[in-house]
This record gives structure tokens, sequence and C-alpha cells, in this order.
């Protein structure tokens, strides 16, 4: 009889000291059996049949101008084979509804299935932008609550709702903004601030409006460096773009007086609202001078996140900026709620539609739901929650692995570097790689980019201690291994995954774009 599998701390079998690509490790540390291999729909080989019966129809498609499509080469598939198909490809995906999902800076949280509930709702879910606007009075006056909430969450008195998502977002604050100085006369500022440590979109969103781009440098805590920011101040300065909390997961401590620098200057204050999870109900954004600020709905008001969309990213603006938002605004009118498109002051305010329609009603109906749901003490217990639950992943993995900022708490996320691997052989990406051995999506890598290695960890609030206490045992295991020179286990990892590593440099640089 074979000796049983040795486990180890998290009670899974360690890997033998065999070939990795094995029968006996696969059999040891993966449960694949019920996973099923699965074809691209293009390598299907029976394109002579369908699962629907259609009559034959002869349609004259002469007016169409030569615009009739052409034969598609798609598989014909039975109901059950298009259903395995696509059950079978969502194994090969991690998701929330799975495991903890530890991307940092990005709050992969739970999203309640009230929610989905919610915006499945006759005359919500089958609701058409065409409409006439007095048919859709209902979403209308959900749209105004959700604009009183996030005015009353933030303490500013506007906000618009059309962006389509957080960089979307960016773009309508900046373009306010520039709206404003341009107002004024003071066309003249063409210059943003931008932190070293900002999420990517700040100064590509800057850039994109027309505008340089000047990095502020931080502190050896994590923080912006208030005098380097005063140095750079001039006249030309039209805006500066800050995270708070930032990207390394801390607070900013010179937040109003950064706002106070920049306003004395005559400029305004973009806040990237990317983790406005981690304050809401405790900070109001407008008490710390903020003239703008988009709200990620995906990140602080659960509304699902990622796969193309669909996304919303409002963007609530000060006095100062508010005449400058764009339309439609959604306002009362004689016979009702309207969308009015233009107003007494429209050549002033107006700088454009963001988009052909409103916004995206579904995420308008799940964030709402959400923030009814939780109420007042709710949500502000979600930002406690989101940083007891971070502040407990750094104290527990900070004796096993090295924390670049480790005075102090943290706020929604904890952040790691990479000095502890040093001379073990193990990179940032290979430990996070072997990772998904373990059944956890990676941790955000490399990013801060002012941190080396970096390992940027958020939990979220809607994580349980137990699953916490999983997730912990998983990476102290995974560091123990490392740390005594089991590089074997890293460097090709995943072993276990449907898809294995990647030649990730050479993927980013000729990526194939069409199948075949």
């Amino acid at each position: 009889m074979a000796d049983a599998p040795k486990m180890n701390s998290v009670g899974r079998p360690t890997a033998p000291a065999i070939d990795v690509e094995t029968t006996s490790f696969k059999s040891l540390l993966g449960g694949r059996g019920l996973l099923q291999d699965e074809k691209l729909i293009f390598e299907w080989d029976d394109y002579s049949r369908t699962g629907v019966d259609f009559a034959d129809i002869a349609i004259d498609a002469s007016d169409l101008d030569g615009l009739i499509r052409d034969d598609l080469s798609l598989p014909g598939l039975t109901e059950p084979e298009a259903v395995r198909h696509y059950v079978r490809l969502s194994q090969k995906n991690h998701a929330i509804d799975l495991a903890l999902y530890p991307l940092g800076s990005c709050t992969m949280k739970h999203n309640p299935r009230l929610n989905e509930k919610m915006a499945r709702l006759p005359g919500l879910g089958d609701i058409h932008p065409l409409q006439p606007v007095s048919t859709v009075q209902g979403a209308l006056r959900l749209m105004d609550s959700l604009a009183h909430w996030l005015k009353t969450l933030t303490g500013m008195p506007a906000v618009a709702l059309t962006p389509k998502a957080g960089a979307n977002g960016e773009l309508c604050g900046l373009l306010a903004i520039k709206a404003a100085h341009e107002a004024k006369g003071q066309g003249h500022r063409r210059t943003v601030l931008v932190p070293s440590s900002a999420h990517g979109t700040n100064p590509a969103t800057a850039a994109f409006v027309g505008y340089t781009v000047r990095e502020i440098a931080q502190t050896a805590d994590g923080r912006v460096d208030l005098e380097d920011l005063k140095s750079k101040i001039d006249d030309g300065i039209a805006a500066i773009m800050l995270t708070n909390p930032n990207t390394c997961g801390l607070f900013e401590r010179d937040i109003i007086a950064i706002a106070d620098a920049i306003h004395a200057a005559g400029a305004y204050f973009y806040c990237d609202g990317a983790n406005f999870n981690a304050i809401v109900g405790r900070v109001r954004p407008g008490d710390l001078g903020v003239d703008a600020m988009h709200i990620n709905l995906h990140k602080t008001f659960s509304t699902p996140h990622g796969g193309g969309g669909p996304g919303a990213g409002p963007v609530v603006l000060s006095e100062a900026l508010a005449p400058y938002a764009p339309r439609p605004w959604v306002v009362a009118g004689e016979s009702g709620l309207v969308l009015e498109e233009h107003g007494e002051d429209a050549s002033q305010a107006n700088f454009g539609r963001m988009c052909a329609f409103h916004g995206q009603m579904g995420m308008y109906i799940r964030a709402l739901t959400y923030m009814l749901s939780h109420g007042s003490d709710g949500l502000r217990q979600v930002a406690e929650d989101a940083v007891l639950n971070a502040n407990y992943i750094k104290a527990s993995l900070s004796d096993v692995m090295s924390v670049p900022f480790p005075e102090g708490p943290c706020m929604h996320e904890a952040l790691f570097d990479d000095r502890w691997l040093e001379n073990t052989g193990v990179t940032t990406l290979d430990f996070a790689k072997a990772m998904i051995d373990e059944g956890f999506h990676p941790m955000t890598m490399y990013f801060p980019l002012v941190v080396h290695g970096a390992m940027l960890i958020e939990p979220t609030e809607t994580e349980s201690k137990a699953e916490l206490d999983r997730f912990v045992a998983v990476l102290k295991a995974l560091a123990e291994a490392a740390l005594k020179g089991d590089v074997n286990r890293f460097k090709g990892a995943p072993y276990l995954a449907p898809a294995k590593r990647l030649d990730e440099t050479r993927a980013a640089r000729q990526p194939r774009l069409t199948y075949g």
C-alpha cells in the first residue's frame, strides 16, 4: 500500500520530490477529475446542423445594398452541447463566487443577489432608452434618489450620473475643470499634477484632455510629498489628480493642506474615487476640499466588475464645478421628472454629452439597492470592516512577508514588497502563479510601481474571518516553501490550472488577435 501523502499546514498534500508534470503530482495536489477539457467554439467541426429548426424563407434583401451577412462559419450545437460548452468555459475562470478575489486597488467584492433581483424587476429590467419620458418616471425617480445619496455620502452639491466607468468619470471631471478655467479666461492652465503612485488612468486621462502631466514625489512613508507638491505649483496648474486613500493603501494625512495649496493657486482638486470603499460613511470628500471625484459603483456599491461592462462611474462636483457638469440632468418639470438637455446657462454649463444615453440603469438599481439595504450605519461598517480585514491580512503575514510601509495601520488594502524573496530564486510573479494551484486568484502584482515587486492585497469587507484565515494559511505555506528553497514548486506554476504558465512578455508584444 502506498504511503499517505504528507499534508501541509493548510491541509493540502505537499508537492512530492518528483517531476511536477507527472501524473502522481497532479493526483496528489489537484481535484481536476470533474473539470472537462473544452475546445474553442471554432474548433468544433460540425457546421452542418443546428439546435433549432428554421423554415426555408426567401427574402428579397436588395435594399440592403450589399450588406447581407456572409456565412459566419460557426458550428451547429444542440442545446445540451451549447449549455455544456459555456459551463465548461466558466469552470476555467476564477470568480468571486468561488473564493476570495484579492486583487488590490480593484475591490472585487461580493455582489449581493438582492441587487440582481431588484435589477430584474418588471418595468426596470426591460426598460428601453428610447421610451417616452412619461413612461419612465419610476426610473427617473430612482436615478434622482441615487444622486441624492451619492451627494449626501460625499458632501458634494452636484453629481453627473452619465459617465460609464472610472476612467470615463475622470474624463468628465477634467472636462468640467477645463470648461471652468476657460469660462474664467484661464485657458492657459495646461498642467495637471499627478502623484508617482497614481493609477495609470490618471495621467492617461489628463493627456487625453490635452494637459501636460507633472509628477509629484512621495515620502518614505508612502504619501504625497507636500513640499515637492508646493514647489511645482505655478499659475499654469489646472488641477491635481490624487487618490485617497492612495494606491499604497494609505490615507493622505496632508489632504486638507494639499487642497488648500491647490485652491490658493486657482486650480482644482480632482480626487480619484477608486478607493472610496475604504472611507464611505466615515469621511466626506467634500469636507476635504475635493472639487470633483468619480465613484466606481462596482467598487464601493457592489455592482458587477470587469468583463467590459456594464460600468458606471458617477462624478460628484463641488459648487465651483457644478455649473459645468454634462447634461442631461434629472430635474422636476411641470408634469413630472424630466431629463433636461438645456438650461438658461447651457452655453456655460454644457461641455458636451458624455455618451449617447444617460447611463446604466441596471447599475443604478444595484447601487441604490446596496445603499438602502445597508443604511447609513451599514455603509459606515462597510468601510470599517474593509479596513479591519486589510489590517488583519497585513498583521497575519508581516512575519513572513516584508511590508514597505510598516508604520501604522493601512486602509482597505495591504501592500507587501519582494525583499523577503531575495536569494530564494522565487519572484513576485512565481509566487502569484503558485497561488492559482491553491485555488486563489493572484493578488495585484508589481503595482504600485513605486514599490519593487509589489504584492497588493485587498480582501474587502465581504470576506469572513474564516475565509481570511484560509487565505492567510495558504500564503504562509507558500512563503515557507519559497524560503526553504522549494523553487520547483513556483517556477512552472500553475501546474493544475487548465492553462499553464504563459510567456507573458511575448503575449504582450506579439498578441494573437484572431483565431486560427
